[in-house]
């Protein structure tokens, strides 16, 4: 199986494959500190350019069925405004946010991201990186490997990612222009949703911005949970294309509904 991962994965610098060995180690070890310090962490070049371009065909083969998705939204991913709250409560303040996204679902089983995120060396690896004793796949139908195209113009505004501790992104294609990666790290907890540091944020305020740098081919790791992000408008005529992987520490996790209706679109709640 490693050989043919290794068709998909760059093992010569990331050697996931044999997690016993001092080169793992000291990579897992960089890769937890710079997490733990930033709220993110870069494995540049971690797939290989032809299985990229493969990718690239196919997200864009894929354009047909995805959802795409213009929306004002707050940063909680919900669209109905908070009547208990004050109007410049974050729950009350929204953006637009505009792309298409690819549900987990559309991606045929064969794809070379699903072989990747389904490898249980893979797995492994991620949970050794977040500190975590053991991660298993998402269950939900639509959220495990998505795929988000981002044309001229398009955004993602300003979100947390529920509460799934980390979220894993594969940049596929960069644009021309913008569609850069803002973090502010670590903004809330549980036991604390800091209101009032994030809604100077949602205002304008950058003081706490910081701008992932981000490549073809680049796997980064972030904790989206605690830290909220968006990705700048794009402009020019390449699309911006990303896949997303959400990894868990509980078994048979299972998406919010309203998410997946905003994400993924309201296919997702036929049947229920």
């Amino acid at each position: 199986m490693a050989d043919d991962i290794g068709k998909i994965i760059n093992l010569q610098r990331y050697p996931i494959h044999d997690g016993s060995t001092p080169a793992c180690h000291e990579l897992v070890a960089g890769l937890r500190a710079d997490l733990d310090r930033n709220q993110f962490c870069i494995l540049p070049d971690f797939i290989h350019e032809h299985v990229r371009e493969e990718l690239v065909g196919e997200v864009e083969g894929l354009q047909d069925v995805a959802f795409a998705n213009r929306s004002q939204r707050n940063c909680y991913l919900q669209r109905n405004k908070d009547p208990e709250t004050p109007d410049d409560h974050p729950r009350n303040i929204f953006f637009e946010a505009s792309y298409r996204m690819i549900a987990s679902d559309s991606f045929a089983e064969s794809s070379a991201l699903k072989r990747l995120y389904y490898w249980q060396p893979m797995i492994d690896f991620v949970a050794r990186i977040v500190g975590a004793d053991k991660l298993y796949v998402n269950a939900d139908p639509f959220q495990p490997v998505s795929g988000i195209c981002y044309g001229d113009g398009d955004r993602s505004a300003w979100h947390f990612d529920s509460w799934n501790e980390f979220t894993m992104t594969l940049m596929l294609q960069s644009p021309e222009g913008g569609g850069e990666f803002e973090i502010v790290p670590n903004i809330r907890s549980r036991e604390d949703p800091n209101h009032d540091e994030l809604r100077t944020v949602l205002q304008g305020d950058r003081a706490r911005v910081v701008t992932v740098p981000r490549s073809h081919r680049a796997l980064v790791i972030f904790r989206g949970a605690r830290s909220v992000h968006r990705v700048t408008p794009v402009s020019g005529s390449t699309k911006r294309l990303m896949a997303v992987f959400v990894y868990e520490k509980e078994p048979g996790v299972l998406g919010d509904p309203e998410v997946n209706a905003t994400v993924y679109g309201p296919r997702t709640q036929m049947g229920q």
